[in-house]
């Protein structure tokens, strides 16, 4: 059996909190600010990944089902949809 695509997505949401706990031991050790600054560039980074694996699981698997439902319209807008959040 497949795991949910939200696995995925909770696993990825596990690795960004292990490393925001380093970065608040770097923090507390009073390691150089550009040095914190940076990672938490990549802990902000991985979040923003979930978030954006997690709206377009929503379009793939929840809107597709409703729209494919009210016909080509709602294929079209499904279209321009997709189209748009790869933008997010």
């Amino acid at each position: 059996m497949q795991d949910h695509p939200h696995t995925a997505i909770a696993q990825r949401l596990k690795r960004a909190n292990g490393h925001l706990e380093k970065i608040i031991e770097m923090v507390e050790q009073g390691e150089p600010c550009a040095q914190i600054a940076q990672q938490l560039q990549a802990v902000e980074s991985a979040i923003e990944n979930a978030k954006k694996a997690l709206i377009h699981d929503h379009i793939n698997h929840c809107l597709e089902e409703t729209l494919k439902l009210s016909g080509a319209k709602g294929r079209a807008a499904l279209k321009d949809f997709r189209l748009i959040a790869k933008y997010l």
